[in-house]
């Protein structure tokens, strides 16, 4: 240990053997405790509203292209903002967009839940959709850069994991959350329970936000900056909790890159510059960015890429496809039960949502019939929709059917259901 300490003071060390020296503690832990808000903020903002359609169909007046569009509009900010994103990233920073992105996601999420029509909702899905994609595609690049050859596969495994897991939180949250009857008015806004769920979303991106302002920039891009000082820094830090000893400790002493060293120029205090000039630089940054894509798309990666990319999209469209889908399918199912119509089959339930389009505002409303008073429902106006959360818990109640046959729900007959008003 003596002669590698003594080899670093005369000679640079690279970023895997500095990272090596560093070794894998506290600091790794703590980090992969931060990184779990901004995995379920992204698996949150792709599956909440599945979950939610069931529940405000009534509440929005929601169609079946409505229910479409609203799973489909975060997906599609995803994808518009994906190339943008990259070049934030590799420009301002990891931890920049780790922050901001997380505080701005939550902010437009909470906009969201404060949404009164679908119009609002599909704007602020898209705006939710356009901004989560940044925080975790950066994430997965930020866990790797603090960590050497050796541990990276396992935090790749990590991250898989965690996804996997909040996809498990979603539907559990939705169960305890959406049958509890909640409405209140504030002003002209009424609140429902879905947008209480929706709300609740909001948390791990407004967290996972809060959480990176405590941790530093990644060393790797620093170093890819040129700024080799603050990333000397980034790894002092991470070797003084990992080994509990002083920062000064640390034996690498200098470091070496393919980038020039620019640290006492990107030290000094910026000279203020013309907006045109900061245009015409952020501008060179983007097309060299678009232009490190062109390998993928010429020999010999083309043929491999296409078919990544094609058996990827194939893979996703299965998944989501019933997914997001499968709420609804049960909700319909529920509908069924409570009419006393014995075949619930998936061919009848497919059947009923494509002939939902045809329905007249007369048939919609009375799909949207309540079936009963809520308890302390303020000045005795019924929550339209209440119905749909019910499925969620009673759907294999024994209680949905009197020993007679005829359908109730907590005691009261389908004949004395009351018109959503």
């Amino acid at each position: 240990m003596a002669d590698s300490k003594k080899d670093f003071e005369h000679t640079a060390a690279d970023f895997e053997t500095a990272i090596a020296e560093c070794g894998f503690g506290l600091f790794n832990i703590l980090m992969l405790f931060c990184a779990l808000p901004c995995l379920m903020a992204m698996v949150f903002s792709a599956s909440a509203m599945s979950y939610v359609m069931p529940t405000a169909e009534c509440d929005l007046k929601l169609t079946p292209l409505d229910k479409g569009l609203l799973n489909a509009v975060t997906f599609a900010g995803m994808i518009i903002s994906a190339i943008p994103w990259g070049f934030i990233a590799d420009t301002m920073g990891r931890r920049v967009v780790l922050i901001w992105g997380g505080w701005i996601d939550g902010l437009f999420v909470l906009c969201a839940a404060l949404c009164q029509d679908s119009t609002q909702l599909m704007v602020f899905k898209f705006l939710d959709g356009l901004i989560i994609c940044g925080p975790f595609a950066v994430l997965v690049s930020y866990l790797a850069e603090f960590h050497g050859k050796k541990h990276r596969p396992y935090i790749m495994l990590f991250v898989g994991l965690c996804v996997s897991a909040s996809a498990t939180f979603v539907p559990i949250l939705a169960y305890l959350l959406l049958p509890v009857h909640i409405f209140f008015s504030v002003g002209k806004m009424n609140f429902h329970t879905w947008q209480i769920f929706l709300m609740v979303t909001a948390l791990p991106s407004l967290t996972s936000g809060l959480l990176h302002i405590f941790l530093p920039e990644s060393p790797k891009f620093l170093m890819a900056q040129g700024n080799y000082n603050k990333a000397l820094e980034s790894l002092q830090r991470i070797y003084a909790m990992n080994k509990r000893q002083k920062r000064e400790t640390y034996p690498v002493k200098h470091l070496t890159d393919a980038t020039p060293d620019r640290s006492d120029v990107l030290d000094r205090p910026r000279q203020p510059t013309s907006r045109w000039e900061r245009f015409s630089r952020a501008k060179l940054k983007f097309w060299e960015g678009v232009g490190q894509l062109k390998p993928m798309f010429s020999s010999p990666y083309l043929c491999i890429s296409l078919q990544v990319y094609c058996l990827h999209f194939c893979q996703i469209m299965c998944v989501n496809s019933v997914r997001l889908w499968l709420p609804q399918f049960f909700a319909t199912m529920h509908t069924f039960e409570l009419q006393g119509i014995n075949d619930t089959s998936m061919c009848n339930v497919l059947e009923h949502n494509s002939q939902v389009r045809s329905m007249d505002s007369a048939s919609m409303q009375r799909e949207c019939d309540l079936v009963a008073p809520e308890p302390g429902h303020l000045h005795g106006q019924h929550h339209c929709g209440s119905r749909r959360r019910r499925g969620f818990r009673d759907h294999l109640s024994p209680d949905a059917h009197t020993p007679g046959g005829e359908s109730h729900i907590e005691g009261v007959p389908l004949h004395m259901r009351l018109p959503c008003g």
